[in-house]
């Protein structure tokens, strides 16, 4: 089970606002806050990869906590990547620089299947070490443990890469539902393992992020994709954090996605929160709290234009139980971190309460 949490985590904004309670003020973080748009990750991370940035805990210790210094965010997350539990356990998989994670060989048959194994404690003990590190630093600001869920992920073991259109991944769906369903199962696997390690070595809330889940119809989301999301939601639910649930270009699919089993539904700049809410609710579940949403564009079109935006995010943000503001994807690498750092202490004063 997890350790015993810092006494201050119990007035965290970001918790409280995730379980629906009232928080001081509305909580803010930025997906993808800890990344290029830093100078000081980018110096950090220089001569090293990716995935072996993620294998050493003194780089991720130092990157997970650099947007919290310069931010002051509400919440960190920890530094990964969704394939980075695939590398540790053997898989031939890597992150070419301006592509995305690639792979030798697709998986296409059973046999392709057979090469991904599971993931055990045993294949990251660097993630536990860096988790303990990181929630002993960071005190009363809650860690965000995540991982990829298994549609996402299976989506780059399928076609070999990033994909527009996911074509080779519905053709198997529909073509080889067997195959498709064990695929997803694994995946499922390895996402609960991932996240029970950042859990238990001290993460105090989960993000799973199926960022190209919005490809899929809502049928198909339903037979293929949800029963595997749920299983890993379901897994989760014994250690008690809150559980984020992330998709892009996900609106016509909140309702199903919220029925995975998630406490929090991350929104992305598509749908205002006040009108999530009301497609959450009206697929049969009940108002949950949500994340979202301000469109990354904007943020290199002006503090005019930045700030209404946000007033209209956090009004409508009333509608759930429970606001925590976010991008509704996650930071671009040219953004300009005074911008968020900015929006960070706006969004903190404008909602206290």
């Amino acid at each position: 089970m997890p350790p015993t949490e810092h006494p201050s985590l119990a007035r965290s904004p970001y918790l409280l606002a995730a379980r629906g309670e009232q928080p001081p003020h509305t909580p803010v973080w930025f997906m993808r806050q800890a990344g290029r748009a830093l100078p000081e990750y980018r110096a950090v991370r220089e001569g090293t990869t990716m995935l072996e940035s993620c294998t050493r805990p003194d780089l991720v210790v130092e990157i997970t906590l650099q947007p919290v210094r310069r931010y002051g965010v509400d919440a960190a997350i920890y530094y990964s990547d969704i394939v980075f539990p695939l590398k540790a356990a053997g898989f031939d998989i890597e992150i070419k620089p301006g592509i995305g994670p690639v792979v030798a060989d697709p998986i296409r048959d059973a046999a392709g299947l057979a090469a991904l194994r599971p993931v055990t404690p045993a294949d990251v003990p660097f993630t536990t070490e860096s988790v303990q590190q990181l929630v002993a630093e960071l005190g009363g600001t809650p860690l965000i443990g995540f991982a990829g869920a298994p549609f996402t992920v299976a989506s780059y073991l399928v076609e070999g890469g990033p994909s527009k259109d996911y074509a080779r991944t519905k053709a198997m769906m529909h073509a080889a539902p067997e195959l498709w369903h064990a695929l997803a199962d694994r995946l499922a696997d390895v996402a609960i393992a991932f996240l029970s390690v950042q859990v238990e070595a001290g993460a105090s809330a989960i993000q799973l992020f199926d960022s190209w889940a919005g490809g899929l119809s809502p049928r198909d989301y339903e037979r293929f994709v949800l029963p595997h999301s749920a299983k890993v939601f379901e897994a989760l639910a014994p250690y008690g954090v809150p559980r984020v649930h992330f998709g892009v270009n996900t609106g016509e699919l909140l309702g199903l996605m919220s029925s995975a089993g998630a406490d929090v539904v991350g929104v992305d700049w598509r749908v205002p929160l006040d009108e999530a809410v009301r497609r959450i609710t009206a697929a049969g579940g009940a108002p949950k709290p949500v994340q979202g949403n301000l469109d990354p564009a904007l943020l290199f079109a002006g503090w005019e234009a930045i700030e209404p935006e946000i007033d209209r995010i956090l009004a409508e943000g009333q509608a759930a139980p429970g606001h925590i503001f976010n991008l509704g994807h996650g930071v671009p690498p040219d953004a300009d971190p005074d911008v968020l750092e900015r929006i960070v202490k706006y969004v903190q004063t404008r909602s206290a309460r």
